[in-house]
């Protein structure tokens, strides 16, 4: 093909002044020819080029043109975020979901399968295209390994929770302002986007309760402060944690039952607990905790377990189901207890966090402490902030 080009360009050189071909003037059919050899060569150098070997995610190469071969990928979060330039994948388990923003992504497209940005429920493989990071220590990361049980009325968050109490036939507010945070952790994701290492958490929330029938009168209200250390070996998530957790009445309701024997309902709790990933959008776990230290009504043994369900990954505006279960039994009730049931819409984003809405269904004692002997029936609504 070169050879061919370059007969091309002589005989361009060594035409007549005048040309036979149409009577066109010599110079004009030599710049034509010109032309036509540039664009053919620059052809033949794309061609040959295309099947050199470049780098992965090169700059040289376009983005509406992807490898089959993800790769660096950095990891981010715990239920969702596996980083592919220019495309965003998020996993948890072994299989990654993408929710990219990116304006040249097309839903559903297989980046394996279809040189197109967007991936969706793509299985990766874990010779060609996963990656497994080193374990670096990091100091106040974004994100944590370790959650909140969706549907624990203990679990430190921010929400709230309107719902008719059936026995008493009140109208209640249950409010929580907290949350839970990651403070030092020495861990990474395999290739799978699973996380192995160690995380120390700090959590805390304050739980109060209005009464919605008495002008929003202040009940009550429940403190709990804790320090986890978080070990996570791919699906399974262990924790050893301590918390303490005190009751109070609000003077409020004080005013309105001038008889109440206040207690002082107060306990300091080690708990071991673990969480098991059997698929990504499923979560099962349970704990025990034993307080070594308790007071008035408080005592040592309690029992939590559950399970959560939803989607893992960020999600788009339109958000996805979930539905949680919880159970919780205490040895200061015969270890009785409550179960609690959640479902409704979820949005998680980048970082892990998650807003849920959704119906909300209680039935045991009271999970405000100060009337930890109380049986409440609760069916309402509620809004969760979830870390």
């Amino acid at each position: 093909m070169r050879i061919a080009l370059r007969k091309m360009l002589a005989i361009a050189y060594s035409l007549p002044a005048r040309s036979f071909l149409t009577r066109v003037p010599v110079m004009f059919t030599r710049r034509l020819l010109l032309w036509f050899y540039a664009v053919a060569a620059l052809g033949v150098r794309l061609s040959n080029s295309a099947h050199a070997e470049t780098p992965l995610w090169s700059p040289h190469r376009p983005l509406t043109a992807p490898s089959p071969v993800v790769e660096p990928i950095q990891f981010l979060t715990q239920d969702a975020s596996l980083y592919c330039p220019p495309c965003e994948l998020a996993t948890v388990g072994s299989t990654p979901y993408c929710d990219c923003s990116h304006p040249q992504c097309n839903s559903g497209a297989s980046l394996f399968n279809e040189p197109q940005l967007q991936v969706h429920q793509v299985p990766i493989n874990p010779v060609a295209g996963a990656v497994a990071q080193s374990s670096v220590f990091e100091l106040l990361p974004d994100d944590v390994i370790w959650h909140s049980y969706w549907a624990g009325a203990k679990e430190p968050r921010t929400s709230g929770l309107v719902f008719n109490e059936s026995s008493d036939d009140l109208s209640l507010l249950d409010v929580s302002l907290g949350g839970r945070t990651s403070l030092l952790r020495n861990a990474a994701r395999n290739q799978f986007g699973q996380w192995r290492g160690w995380e120390v958490q700090i959590e805390g929330a304050a739980i109060l309760r209005l009464n919605l029938d008495e002008d929003w009168d202040f009940d009550s209200a429940d403190f709990r402060f804790g320090v986890p250390l978080i070990l996570a070996r791919e699906q399974v998530h262990w924790k050893l944690a301590y918390y303490h957790l005190s009751s109070h009445v609000g003077d409020e309701f004080l005013e309105r039952n001038m008889t109440l024997d206040r207690i002082n309902y107060s306990r300091d709790v080690i708990v071991v607990g673990a969480s098991y990933f059997p698929v990504p959008a499923v979560r099962l776990y349970g704990e025990t905790g034993y307080a070594f230290y308790d007071e008035e009504g408080s005592d040592p043994w309690e029992f939590q377990f559950g399970l959560d369900y939803a989607k893992p990954g960020p999600t788009s505006l339109r958000g996805t189901p979930f539905f949680a279960i919880n159970g919780h039994l205490r040895e200061e009730v015969d270890f009785g207890g409550n179960v609690a049931l959640q479902a409704g819409w979820l949005w998680r984003g980048r970082t892990g966090r998650v807003l849920r809405t959704g119906l909300h269904y209680y039935n045991g004692k009271s999970p405000q402490f100060e009337f930890f002997d109380r049986f409440e029936q609760q069916i309402g609504l509620g809004l969760w902030q979830e870390y």
